[in-house]
């Protein structure tokens, strides 16, 4: 049996679809989650075993809802969350069972990031931007983490990281590029532009695809601890999507 067989995976672009197809062999990879993707997912007669999310949609449509995950946490799927929006909901949800995997998800769950838009990136016309998460990877602000980022000796100097934090946080998600922010922030500093910066983001979703390619999926559960109360607003929602709550 394919090692991702029963599951699917919300991604891009913290990582390629492809790098995952290939690493997870038989995996559903699906685009990034917009509001009731998740739930159209859990809601099948046969859902799949296991859901990761890695990248959500947050700006031009709404997000996943909380309610999406805990309901597929109620069936019985194993649900996971790294990297982008898949970190921010797993710190939101691991108290209802949601996994979370990676540096980032523990940065949210520990409070050492608390702001959303340190994931946050755009899209335009498939083209991948930078995300916010190389600044608190390589940055050497006090006020950031740096999760053994390796230094070399064109790594970004104190100061100069200080401006560039301040530069990248002043200004709006999707234009921003981190080589035209480094250039204008670091002109006086001792750093150059080109240095390699780590990706934050791509190493937690690849260490979450290697944990699924490890670990097969486990029995569904008959019913989770976990119960989503049916609302007037999720019901609402499951009949827009044209689904059926079970």
């Amino acid at each position: 049996m394919s090692v991702g067989r029963g599951t699917v995976v919300f991604v891009g672009p913290s990582l390629p679809a492809a790098e995952v197809r290939a690493r997870l062999p038989g995996a559903v990879v699906a685009p990034p989650a917009a509001a009731g993707d998740i739930l159209r997912w859990a809601t099948q007669a046969r859902p799949p075993r296991r859901l990761a999310l890695i990248d959500g949609f947050f700006e031009r449509m709404a997000a996943p809802w909380h309610k999406e995950l805990l309901y597929a946490l109620e069936r019985g799927l194993e649900v996971y969350g790294a990297a982008s929006m898949g970190a921010l909901r797993a710190a939101e949800l691991d108290r209802f069972g949601m996994i979370g995997v990676g540096r980032v998800y523990r940065g949210y769950a520990t409070g050492a990031i608390v702001a959303d838009d340190e994931v946050g990136g755009a899209r335009a016309g498939g083209a991948r931007l930078r995300r916010r998460a190389w600044r608190w990877s390589t940055c050497g602000s006090r006020s950031r983490p740096r999760p053994g980022a390796a230094r070399s000796p064109r790594s970004t100097p104190t100061a100069c990281s200080r401006r560039l934090a301040a530069c990248s946080t002043a200004s709006a998600i999707t234009p921003r590029s981190w080589r035209r922010r480094a250039r204008r922030a670091c002109r006086r500093a001792r750093w150059r532009a080109g240095a390699a910066i780590p990706d934050a983001k791509a190493a937690d979703a690849r260490a979450l695809v290697r944990r699924l390619a490890t670990r097969p999926p486990a029995a569904r559960a008959a019913r989770a601890a976990v119960r989503v109360e049916r609302t007037w607003a999720l019901g609402v929602f499951a009949d827009a999507l044209g689904v059926r709550l079970r």
